[in-house]
C-alpha cells in the first residue's frame, strides 16, 4: 500500500518492499527442488496477506502446500500443541515462516519435545532473530535454516565511528546517555536513566571509557541490515540536497546559502526521487516510480555447531534486476545443512516418476501427492513426471522400459525359421512320397489290384493329394497379393477333389459288389460314368464358391498391428471369412457323406473292397479338421497358418498311406496275392459261404 503514489506521494523507502518477497520465497524453494512444504504465519493481517500471497505464488509454480497455520503467543498450550501435532506428522521437511519471533518461540519449545530436527526453515524478512530469545533445545532445531533480510554491504568507517564515538559532542543527548550506561554498566552523576545499576555497584560514567573493553555483540554487528538501510536512507538524502544546490549553482552564492533552510519538502523531494548514487562499497541506489529500491535480499544461512555456538552466514542473495529465472544466487559450499542431511535435503509428497511412467493423482490430495502407474500398452514416457503417455505409431511399440518406441517386430511365417523350414520340408517329402506312390501304381497299372479299384480314380487321387501337399508351401513365407488369392481357394478346391475321388471310389465299390446279382439294377451304372459325374458335379460347387470368392472379394496381404501387441502380423485379409468357412464346411459335408458310404460299405468282401481304409482314413480325416476350427480362432499370427499347414498334412497324408500303404504292400511285398485268380477266389469262397 505504501508504494501506491495515489496515497502516500510524499513516501520512499530504502528497505526493500515485501511485494517480491513471495517470488523470492518460491524461487529459493524450487532451486533445491522443494515441492511440498507448510507454511506458518503469525496470527496479524499483514503477516496473513504475506503468507496468503506465498502459498498462491508456489502453488502456481508447481509447488504444494502441505499445512497453513497461525501462530500467536497468545495462544492457548492446547491450540499451539495441535500446530505442534500438524508440524510433527506432516512429511513436509520444509516449513515457511512469515511470522514474529516471539510467536515463533512458544512453538519451537513445543517441536524439541517431538525431536522435530529434520526441518529446514524458510523466515522471510518480518522476522528478527535474536539467539538469545530461545532456549538451548528450540534454537538448536533451527540449524541448516534461511533467513531473508535485507540485503546490505559494508559501511565504511562505520564500526570506526562506533569504537571513537564520546559524549562530547553529544553531551546533552539522552540517547546517548542511556547508550552509554548499557553498554558500560555506569550512572551518570545524579542520574540513573537506565535504572539498570543498584546504589551498591554504583560506579559513575564519566565520558571517557574505551568503546574496546565492550563486548563485539554488544553491537550486534552480526546483523546490520537494518542499520545499513538507514545508512542509505540518510546518504540518499544527502545526495537529494547536493544535487538541489548544484541546480541552484548559476545564482548567487550568498543567495544560496539564505534559500537553502527555507527550501520547501516538496522541493527537496522532487530531487529525491530522482537520486542516483553508488555507494563506497559498490551498491547502486536509486528509487523507482514507486518510490521503492531495486527488491534485494540477502539470504542467510543459520549454522549452529557442536559447542552450541552458532553463526548467521550469508549463502547467497536475491536480485530482482537479474534476468527471469536467475534472481537467486546462491554459494552451495557456503551452506551448512542440519545434522540429519549429509546432502541437500529433500521435501516432496511423492517421489518422481521415472520413465515409462504416469502420474496419477490421489483422491483429495494436492497435486504434488500422486500415485506411478505403469504407461497402458502401446504408450510411453521419456519424461519424469508426467501426467499422460505417449501412444507409439501404429508401426512402433515401446521398448521394455517404455521410454521410447521402437519399430515393431514383424511376424510371419518364413522359410528360414525352424517351423517353416520344418513343415516346407515335410511337404516336399509327403508329395515326393505320392508322386513315388504314383509311380508304383503307373508302373503295376496292369495288375490286378490297382484295376481293381477304378484306376483313373486312384490316379486323380494321388495327383491331387501331390497338389494338396505343395499347396501348404502357398501358407509360408511373405503373404504377397498372389499367394493370398490362389491359397485358400486353392487348397478348398484340391481337397475337394480329393474327397470327391474319395466319394467316388467308395460308390464305385458298392456298385461293383451290388451289380453282382443278376437282374440288378445298378449293372447298367458299372463303368467310369458315375465315379466322373460324381467328381465333377462335388468339385464344381466348390469352384462356383471358391470363384465367387476370389472375384467378389479377394484375399490380400495386410498388416495387422491389432492382434498381438509388439508385433506387426504379416497375414491375408480374408475379406470375407464366411466364405472361407463355407468353403470348409462343403469340404466337411462330402468327408462326412464319404465317411458314412464307406462305414455302410465296409461289411463287403475284402479283396476288391476299399470301404474299410477309407473309413479309417476318413474318419482320421474329419477328426483332423473338427479339431482345425478350435485351435484356428484360437491362435494369432504365424501359429494360425501353423495350425491350418498341420491340418492339410496331416488330413493329406492320412488319405495317401490309410488307402494306398496297404496296396503298396501287396504290390511290392506280396505279389503273389496281387493275381487275378487269387482275387477270384476269395470271391468266390466268400460267395459260397453265403450262399
Amino acid at each position: 500500500m505504501l508504494s501506491d503514489k495515489f496515497q502516500f506521494p510524499s513516501f520512499l523507502r530504502t528497505f526493500p518492499a515485501d511485494t517480491l518477497q513471495p517470488w523470492a520465497v518460491t524461487q529459493l524453494l524450487l532451486h533445491f527442488n522443494w515441492t511440498w512444504v507448510g507454511i506458518l504465519s503469525s496470527n496479524s493481517d499483514l503477516t496473513n496477506l504475506g503468507s496468503q500471497k506465498i502459498q498462491q505464488e508456489f502453488v502456481e509454480k508447481g509447488g504444494c502446500v502441505a499445512f497453513l497455520e497461525k501462530i500467536d503467543d497468545r495462544y492457548p498450550r492446547e491450540r499451539l500443541a495441535k500446530v505442534a501435532k500438524v508440524i510433527c506428522q506432516s512429511s513436509a521437511n520444509v516449513i515457511v515462516c512469515n511470522c514474529y519471533e516471539m510467536h515463533l518461540k512458544p512453538i519451537l519449545e513445543l517441536l524439541s519435545f517431538c525431536n522435530a530436527t529434520n526441518i529446514i526453515w524458510i523466515f522471510t524478512v518480518v522476522l528478527t532473530l535474536n539467539p538469545h530469545l530461545f532456549t538451548r533445545e528450540s534454537w538448536r532445531l533451527l540449524n541448516g535454516s534461511f533467513i531473508f533480510t535485507g540485503s546490505t554491504r559494508s559501511m565504511p568507517h562505520f564500526t570506526d565511528f562506533l569504537y571513537h564515538m564520546g559524549t562530547s559532542a553529544y553531551q546533552w543527548e539522552t540517547f546517548t546517555k542511556l547508550f552509554w550506561e548499557k553498554a558500560f554498566g555506569c550512572r551518570w552523576e545524579r542520574q540513573n536513566l537506565t535504572q539498570m545499576v543498584s546504589k551498591k555497584n554504583f560506579i559513575q560514567c564519566t565520558g571517557e571509557e574505551d568503546f574496546k573493553a565492550v563486548d563485539p555483540a554488544f553491537f550486534q554487528l552480526n546483523d546490520l541490515s537494518l542499520s545499513y538501510h538507514a545508512y542509505l536512507a540518510v546518504y540518499a538524502y544527502a545526495h537529494a540536497l547536493h544535487n538541489m544546490i548544484l541546480d541552484g549553482a548559476k545564482k548567487d552564492v550568498f543567495e544560496i546559502c539564505i534559500n537553502i533552510q527555507n527550501k520547501k519538502p516538496c522541493q527537496v523531494l522532487h530531487y529525491l526521487r530522482d537520486v542516483h548514487f553508488i555507494t563506497e562499497s559498490g551498491e547502486e541506489v536509486y528509487f523507482d516510480r514507486n518510490g521503492d529500491v531495486p527488491t534485494i535480499f540477502d539470504i542467510v544461512n543459520i549454522q549452529v555447531y557442536p559447542d552450541d555456538t552458532s553463526e548467521l552466514i550469508k549463502v547467497g542473495r536475491y536480485d530482482s534486476r537479474k534476468s527471469p529465472g536467475n534472481e537467486i544466487i546462491l554459494n552451495i559450499s557456503a551452506i551448512s545443512w542440519n545434522q540429519k542431511y549429509n546432502q541437500t535435503p529433500r521435501s516432496i509428497c511423492s517421489e518422481s516418476c521415472p520413465v515409462g511412467y504416469r502420474k496419477s493423482s490421489r483422491i483429495g490430495q494436492p497435486s504434488c501427492c500422486f500415485n506411478c502407474i505403469p504407461c497402458s500398452a502401446g504408450e510411453i514416457a521419456n519424461e519424469t513426471d508426467i501426467t499422460e503417455c505417449w501412444k507409439c505409431p501404429e508401426d512402433y511399440w515401446p521398448n521394455e522400459s517404455r521410454d521410447k518406441c521402437v519399430p515393431k517386430v514383424i511376424e510371419f511365417l518364413s522359410f528360414y525359421e525352424p517351423l517353416g523350414a520344418a513343415l516346407a520340408s515335410v511337404a516336399i517329402i509327403l508329395s515326393f512320397a505320392t508322386v513315388l506312390i504314383l509311380s508304383v501304381f503307373y508302373w503295376f497299372q496292369d495288375t490286378p489290384i490297382v484295376k481293381a479299384n477304378n484306376r483313373g480314380l486312384s490316379y486323380l487321387l494321388l495327383c491331387t493329394l501331390t497338389l494338396c501337399f505343395l499347396c501348404a508351401l502357398t501358407f509360408i513365407g511373405h503373404p504377397m497379393k498372389i499367394t493370398c488369392m490362389i491359397q485358400q481357394p486353392a487348397f478348398g478346391l484340391i481337397f475337394t477333389i480329393s474327397v470327391s475321388c474319395i466319394l467316388a471310389k467308395t460308390v464305385t465299390v458298392v456298385i461293383a459288389f451290388k451289380a453282382i446279382k443278376p437282374h440288378n439294377q445298378l449293372r447298367k451304372w458299372v463303368g467310369p460314368r458315375i465315379p466322373n459325374l460324381i467328381v465333377v458335379f462335388c468339385s464344381l460347387v466348390q469352384l462356383v464358391i471358391c470363384m465367387y470368392w476370389i472375384f467378389s472379394h479377394p484375399p490380400f496381404p495386410e498388416n495387422n498391428t491389432r492382434s498381438e501387441s509388439g508385433k506387426i502380423i504379416v497375414e491375408c485379409n480374408l475379406m470375407m471369412p464366411i466364405l472361407f468357412y463355407c468353403m470348409l464346411g462343403y469340404m466337411g459335408l462330402l468327408a462326412i457323406i464319404s465317411f458314412l458310404v464307406a462305414f455302410l460299405a465296409r461289411t463287403l468282401p475284402d479283396s476288391f473292397n476299399e470301404a474299410k481304409f477309407i473309413t479309417f482314413s476318413m474318419l482320421v480325416f474329419v477328426s483332423v479338421w473338427l479339431s482345425f476350427i478350435p485351435a484356428y480362432l484360437s491362435t494369432q499370427g504365424k501359429y494360425m497358418v501353423t495350425v491350418e499347414i498341420f491340418a492339410i498334412l496331416s488330413s493329406s497324408a492320412s488319405l495317401l498311406f490309410l488307402i494306398f500303404l496297404p496296396k503298396c504292400y501287396v504290390i511290392l511285398l506280396r505279389p503273389e496275392k496281387n493275381t487275378k485268380e487269387h482275387l477270384a477266389g476269395q470271391k468266390y469262397n466268400r460267395g459260397k459261404k453265403i450262399k
